[in-house]
């Protein structure tokens, strides 16, 4: 594979900084409101990093489903294995790339569950195969075959019948990512992109500066 020559010159936006808001959720708001109108698949989807008992990293694309004051939130299986490296060391980073249009945000901060009932309203809201399925899995363990889940999903389906919603299981909720950097990337011309990068300070406010490309 050789892929030496596949380069694309970034025409599409600018980001600067008297157009850019001085607060980060206002415009991670505007940027991901743009995301979803120009229909590129999945919007919310993100690369999610932690840290392994080993002090390497280890990513997979999770989902954003909810934005509050505090931070970005996603849900999964307590019991998985980003769950255990959560558990361990509550860091992570996270990146959304939207190459339609030609943008970058970059996420760093310390992860925290959040209220029980943020992940109960949640999951009543899943679609109810959605919900079976967080049941069923033992989301990173190792399993013989297929079949083990085929299994373990009619039995679910067995005994919750006759209930229009599941109840949530224990091991699954949700997280929320609360920011201490945030990093708009907008690509430009030249490989001379633009990147505004917000440091959360002690207060709770945010400096803005820009960074070379």
């Amino acid at each position: 594979m050789d892929a030496t020559n596949l380069r694309e010159d970034y025409q599409a936006g600018e980001l600067l900084e008297s157009e850019a808001s001085h607060d980060p959720f206002e415009l991670f708001h505007e940027w991901f409101k743009t995301a979803q109108e120009s229909k590129i698949p999945e919007p919310n989807a993100m690369v999610l990093a932690t840290i392994t008992d080993q002090n390497t990293p280890a990513a997979r694309v999770v989902l954003l489903k909810q934005m509050n004051d505090e931070g970005f939130v996603f849900f999964t299986n307590y019991n998985s294995r980003k769950g255990h490296e959560l558990a361990e060391r509550p860091q992570a980073a996270a990146v959304f790339n939207w190459l339609k249009l030609q943008r970058q945000v970059r996420i760093e901060g310390r992860v925290e569950k959040v209220e029980e009932q943020v992940s109960i309203d949640y999951f009543e809201s899943r679609p109810r195969k959605s919900q079976i399925g967080a049941w069923v899995s033992n989301q990173s363990e190792v399993i013989p075959g297929r079949e083990v889940l085929e299994a373990a999903q009619q039995k679910i389906e067995d005994k919750y019948a006759d209930e229009e919603k599941l109840p949530r299981p224990e091991h699954w909720g949700g997280y929320v990512i609360v920011p201490s950097l945030i990093e708009f990337w907008q690509g430009r011309r030249s490989r001379l992109h633009d990147r505004l990068v917000y440091d959360r300070n002690e207060d709770g406010t945010w400096t803005r500066v820009r960074l070379a490309p």
